[in-house]
This record gives C-alpha cells, structure tokens and sequence, in this order.
C-alpha cells in the first residue's frame, strides 16, 4: 500500500467535507448570524461533539485499533470477528447510559458548561432544549466511529474519510428548507444533528458488512480482549478528555465576555478545522493501524520511520496552512461569513482569534502524528501525563491572557497548549528511543523556512500593492479573488521548494 496516495485519497475526501462544512457555515452565518441564538445551538452542539472525540475518536480508538491490528496479526478471522462483538457490546451499552443521563441532566450540563448564560432565561432555556434535540448524536457518531475504527484497520480508509460529508449534507438541507418548519428557527440545526448522526452510521454499515463483522453486538464484559480495551481506556479518557476539557473552560470564559464572543471563537476553529482535519486527521487515521501494526510486530526500525515520514510532511504541508491562515484571516472570513446578520465587527473579532489560532497549527496537527507512537505500543498513560500537565499551563495562560486580549487571548491560550504538548510528546519519544530522526532534517527545515518567506512575502504584498474591497464585493467576486490569493501563495510555496530540490518522490512510502 502506497501511503502517501492513501493519505492523498483520505486527504482528498476530507477536503471533500470540509469544504461542505464551510458552505453549512456560510450558511449559517447568513441565517442566524453571531448572537445569543447561535451561542445557544454551539455551546448545545458542542457538548455531544465533546464526547464523540473522547468516547469515539479519541479515547476509544486509541485503546481498540492497536489490540485490534494485534489480533490481525497474531489470531484467527472467527476470533478477531469474536472480539469485535464483545467490544461492541461493551461500547453501545455505555454510550446508551450515557445519551440517557445527558438528555435528563441538559439543564445541569448547560449551567455548568456555560453558566454565563444563566443570566438570561430565554437563552438558556434554549440551549437546554438544544442540547435534549443533538444528545442522542453522541450514541450515532461514537458508532459510525467505531466502525470507522474498523474499515480503517483494514486499510479501507476512503469509506469513513467520506463519512462526515453527511453530517454537512443535512445542515445545508435543514437550514435551507426547513427553517420556518420549526420555532424557534435554530431548531431546525438541531433536528440536522441528529439526522447527520444516522446517516454516517448507515452509510457505513455496508462495507462492514463486507469483512464479515455486520453482526449483532454481544454484552460480554469479562472477554479479556474487552478488559483489555477497557482498561486502556480509562485512562485515553482522561487524556483525550484534557484536551476537551480546556475547549470547554475556554467556553465557560468566553460565556462571560461580550455576546458573541463563542461564536467568534466558534467560526476562527471551524477555518482551523480544515487544515486539521485534512492533513492532521489523515495522518493520525494512516499512522495510527500502521503504526499498531509495526508495534505488534516488534520492527522498531520501520516504527521510527514511519514517524520520521509523518513528521516531515507534517511540516512540510502543516507550516504553510498557518501562514496562509494568519495572512489571509480577513479574506477568508469575509468570503465564508460576512453577510447579511455577520457584520463587520464579527468579521473582525473572527479574524483576531483565526491569527491567534494559527500560532497552534503545527502543535494540533503534530499532536496527531506523535501521539499515535504512544498510541500504538498500547502506552497511554504517558500521553495522558503530558495532556494533564499540558491543561494546567493552557488555564494559567487563559487567566494570563483573557484580562487584555479578551477572547483572542482563548485562542493563544489554546494554540500554545497544543505545541506545549506536541513538544513534550516529540521530546519523550527521542528520550525513550522510540523514535530516531533521519538524516537531513537541519537543510530541510532551512529549505522550509526559504519557502515559506517567500510565499507570505508574496501573499502580503499582493494584499498591499492590489487592495481589494472585501466588505462591500459580492460573494462570488470575494470568492474569486481568494482563491487566486490561495493558488498564488500555494503557487510561490511549492515553486520555492521545487527550486530547493523538493520532488514528490522523496515522500513515498509503501506499507504491505
């Protein structure tokens, strides 16, 4: 297998996505702009999309892959098939008791995620109604994630890649024809959620059906294989929970700052999610059954080289998406979101926390590339130390920052935690031997850096010397000239590194 054309192809499809997100976004932002009703629908969305990267994407698939490709490898079809049965089981039984005890205990939930909005009744009622319509998501995409966990493994990585189209596919539908079906409104978003949620998981079940693993789940908690699974989830939980835990910190002081302060913050990391789910979530998603692999096989040599290939594409396409993000913040916040109820102002406080957010860029989508070196020799609780302690210094930043810098100081905070994080991880995996850097890596971070002066001196001085009017251009004229913009800055990066010696090639890797 050809990873670099696997990670083309999941890249391509999540590109897929995300650019559907942008629309439902712009969408979005048109319809209910940046006020006290879309603070309540992102603080009620936010919640179950919390637990479906700690419970789905997170903690569960970090314990399950590894045991999962050790079973490939070292038992039969019939008992791999065995053991997905028993671990199924386990994880819907969770997941139902919790999607129960979240509806029941909504208004607990919101008063202490956003207990800000408890200043106003009519907004908070409404989030609490908001969040008993999108709860139930948690139990359908922590299922769509875990057969995704499985397609993956077995390298049929484009089917999940493809999954979260749907979810985008029903905001736009919900929010383009439903809205005056529903009152208030903003239900309409809510109702979406939740149809997005059964049919990523329906989409799925097919080509599960395909390996032979379709069947109904078995309630077996004393199976060793699911103690084992359960055992390294305890503490993935806590680890992956750090980091969801600071989003919603983040979210209980921005509740406190001037209205629209979440939904500020909420646009600046749906543009951050682009980079991070194309190429962070496709590295992780590659790396991750790859790595397990190499793990059970005990060939440290391929290990640390597959490491060493993730880290230098991770730089060498993570670098030029954060200069890109910080100097065309304004451009691209303007295209995407400034009409009709998103004013100026909100473009603005936007495009402050998108410049402050893409300081962190390399850190968030590093963190996908060495966590899985833990991940995959069945070592949590390292990660899990490094998460905690990573927590603490994003708090102290928080109460540090948000006096002067309001909620852009929310963003830094969240951005300089995260190269906290991947600087320790990338430190203990040098430290422990795990991982050992190839030969080159001063000449081609010195290579990098050329390219990348060239294309942000060249973004910038197309923005000075050819001023465009992007708060009065209609949206196609604004979409237009970004993307010459970005096909400009794209063109001066890969010119510059293809003069420096850079080919394709040089980034092949193969897999069996």
């Amino acid at each position: 297998m050809n990873l670099l054309g696997a990670l083309a192809k999941v890249g391509s499809l999540t590109m897929v996505s995300r650019i559907l997100g942008f629309v439902r976004e712009t969408i979005i932002a048109r319809t209910f702009g940046a006020g006290a009703v879309s603070d309540a629908f992102f603080v009620a969305f936010k919640l179950p999309n919390l637990l479906r990267r700690i419970f789905a994407e997170g903690a569960f698939a970090q314990a399950f892959v590894p045991i999962l490709a050790e079973y490939r490898e070292t038992r039969s079809p019939e008992a791999t098939r065995a053991f997905v049965q028993h671990v199924a089981g386990m994880l819907s039984f969770v997941l139902v008791l919790v999607t129960a005890a979240g509806i029941l205990a909504a208004p607990w939930i919101i008063y202490v995620s956003a207990p800000g909005f408890s200043a106003d009744p009519d907004k908070f009622q409404l989030s609490v109604d908001l969040l008993k319509i999108t709860f139930p998501y948690i139990l359908l995409i922590s299922l769509s994630s875990f057969v995704g966990s499985i397609l993956n493994a077995y390298g049929k990585f484009s089917i999940p890649a493809f999954t979260p189209t749907f979810l985008n596919i029903s905001f736009i539908v919900f929010a383009l024809f439903f809205v005056p079906y529903f009152d208030p409104p903003v239900k309409a978003l809510a109702w979406a959620v939740f149809v997005g949620g059964v049919l990523q998981l329906g989409f799925q079940l097919p080509w599960l059906a395909k390996l032979g693993f379709l069947k109904l789940p078995k309630l077996r908690f004393s199976d060793p294989a699911v103690k084992r699974v359960m055992k390294q989830m305890a503490p993935a939980i806590l680890g992956v929970s750090v980091a969801q835990i600071s989003l919603v910190i983040n979210t209980i002081f921005a509740s406190f700052l001037q209205s629209g302060s979440v939904s500020w913050m909420y646009y600046a990391d749906r543009l951050m999610e682009l980079p991070t789910g194309v190429l962070g979530v496709a590295l992780g998603t590659i790396l991750l059954p790859t790595l397990s692999k190499h793990a059970a096989g005990n060939n440290t040599q391929e290990f640390s080289g597959l490491l060493d290939w993730g880290l230098r594409l991770c730089m060498l396409l993570t670098l030029p998406a954060a200069v890109g993000l910080a100097v065309l913040s304004f451009p691209l916040v303007a295209t995407l979101f400034m009409y009709r109820e998103f004013t100026l102002h909100d473009a603005l406080m936007t495009q402050h926390a998108l410049i402050a957010y893409s300081f962190g860029l390399i850190g968030l989508i590093m963190i996908k590339v060495l966590a899985p070196g833990f991940y995959a020799r069945q070592n949590i609780k390292t990660p899990v130390k490094i998460a905690v302690f990573t927590l603490i210094c994003t708090q102290l930043m928080n109460l540090l920052f948000v006096g002067p810098l309001q909620h852009v100081g929310l963003s830094l905070a969240i951005g300089l935690g995260a190269c906290l994080n991947a600087g320790l991880l990338f430190f203990l995996l040098r430290r422990h031997g795990i991982y050992q850097p190839g030969k080159g890596w001063t000449v081609f971070l010195l290579k990098m850096v050329a390219a990348l002066m060239v294309m942000g001196g060249g973004l910038w001085a197309a923005q000075t010397y050819l001023p465009f009017d992007w708060v009065h251009a209609g949206g196609w004229q604004k979409a237009l000239h970004l993307c010459l913009l970005i096909a400009l800055g794209g063109g001066l990066y890969f010119t510059a590194l293809a003069l420096l010696g850079f080919r394709p090639r040089h980034f092949k890797r193969s897999e069996i």
